[in-house]
């Protein structure tokens, strides 16, 4: 199961994420997403547990739990929709105006 961590801090490294979660069971994967300019965290990360009975526990145990001094968000992730491309009025940029 893919689960989705908001609200991290952003000092809280992937190691860090990574054994937040191993106490509920083992994890195949965790991942702080950085942002591609700076390097910087954007504060949000995603965990993958094989075991959908661990990563659900791990779920409830850690959402509105603190990590690293702040109460992070912890749910399962959604499937990434697709982006359409288009500016905020729905169009692409080769409209003529």
């Amino acid at each position: 199961m893919n689960i989705f961590v908001a609200k991290l801090n952003y000092d809280t490294q992937t190691e860090d994420l990574r054994e937040a979660f191993e106490e509920f069971g083992e994890v195949s994967s965790a991942n702080i997403i950085n942002d591609k300019f700076t390097g910087r965290s954007k504060g949000f990360g995603f965990v993958e547990m094989d075991n959908e009975e661990e990563a659900l526990e791990a779920i409830r145990q850690l959402n509105d739990s603190d990590l690293d001094g702040r109460t992070i968000v912890v749910k399962k992730a959604e499937p990434r929709r697709e982006r359409n491309g288009g500016n905020s009025y729905g169009n692409n940029r080769r409209n003529n105006w």
